[in-house]
């Protein structure tokens, strides 16, 4: 993958450099594993030349206990850039992220534990200019680098499958680029904001089937990392499911569990700073719509906690 390889040194100036933990274990329920890329590139503006760090993270463990941390891992792994994993694997990839959910014997203190992957970017110059994020590479080699780690990180904790995980199914895409955030948002029903003059909001509609459904919506700026503006997940796999265990429940929390045929389904939002107070006619309403529309739309009447 071009990150892994020689390309990804083809800046002047470039060096790799890797960083790890200690490998997971029975006691030890987190690992990471960091591998960055330094380049410099001249500046047309100044004597000093921009300087440039990319870096890719693949981690092991729980998902983030704190609720704020927990909200932004959501934003950052149900990603509507990213594609489901085939094979029945509960997991999403993309271009620069990933994410597996393990199996419960790796779970810790009745938390699901995780294998992910995230691209990193930034730069300095005379004006401080960030580098934008980077692909790591295509989904299928994306995927087979979180399956590797996921594989040898399972086998060091003891809770690996008799047979290693694999993929060998396409990916089923997503239809369409990010484009600008419209009404209804991600052609959700009922999910609807106002967003201002000039709005630079932009929506990425995500994997949208029975049991999985994906909406995101940053806030762009030219040369800045995109701000997470909300975020809307329906989740129906048990594993996918139990990621979203200990945050706060209820609709005014933007969380309701319930049951569609059987099997347990969360609807989940979360609206950022920059939106909140922004839903039409309000931000609580905006979430029962989305609850309500796909509710709808996987023929799962409203449970008790919907």
């Amino acid at each position: 993958m071009p990150f892994l390889g020689e390309e990804g040194l083809a800046r002047s100036g470039s060096e790799r450099r890797a960083t790890e933990s200690a490998p997971p274990s029975a006691d030890r329920q987190r690992a990471s594993c960091t591998v960055a890329v330094t380049s410099t590139v001249p500046d047309d503006d100044s004597d000093e030349p921009l300087r440039f760090n990319e870096r890719v993270t693949v981690e092991y463990g729980p998902v983030p206990s704190g609720t704020e941390e927990h909200h932004a891992w959501i934003g950052r792994y149900f990603h509507g850039s990213a594609s489901r994993l085939p094979d029945g694997l509960d997991g999403l990839v993309a271009g620069d992220r990933a994410m597996l959910v393990l199996f419960a014997a790796c779970d810790v203190d009745g938390r699901p534990s995780t294998v992910t992957i995230r691209s990193e970017s930034s730069g300095n110059g005379h004006l401080g200019r960030p580098a934008l994020p980077f692909t790591v590479g295509s989904r299928p080699e994306v995927a087979r680098m979180l399956l590797d780690a996921a594989n040898t990180g399972m086998r060091e904790a003891g809770c690996a499958p008799d047979e290693p995980l694999r993929v060998t199914s396409p990916f089923v895409t997503i239809a369409e680029d990010d484009g600008s955030a419209g009404t209804p948002l991600c052609r959700i029903p009922g999910v609807t904001f106002g967003f201002g003059p000039g709005s630079r909001y932009r929506e990425q509609v995500g994997v949208v089937d029975g049991r999985l459904q994906t909406c995101s919506v940053v806030w762009k700026a030219p040369g800045t990392p995109d701000e997470p503006a909300a975020q809307y997940v329906m989740a129906g796999d048990p594993r996918m499911a139990a990621l979203f265990a200990g945050l706060p429940e209820g609709a005014g929390h933007g969380l309701v569990r319930t049951e569609c045929d059987g099997r347990p389904t969360v609807f989940y939002g979360n609206v950022g700073s920059g939106l909140k107070g922004s839903g039409r006619p309000d931000d609580r309403r905006v979430f029962e719509n989305f609850t309500e529309s796909v509710s709808g739309r996987i023929g799962c009447g409203a449970g008790e906690g919907a």
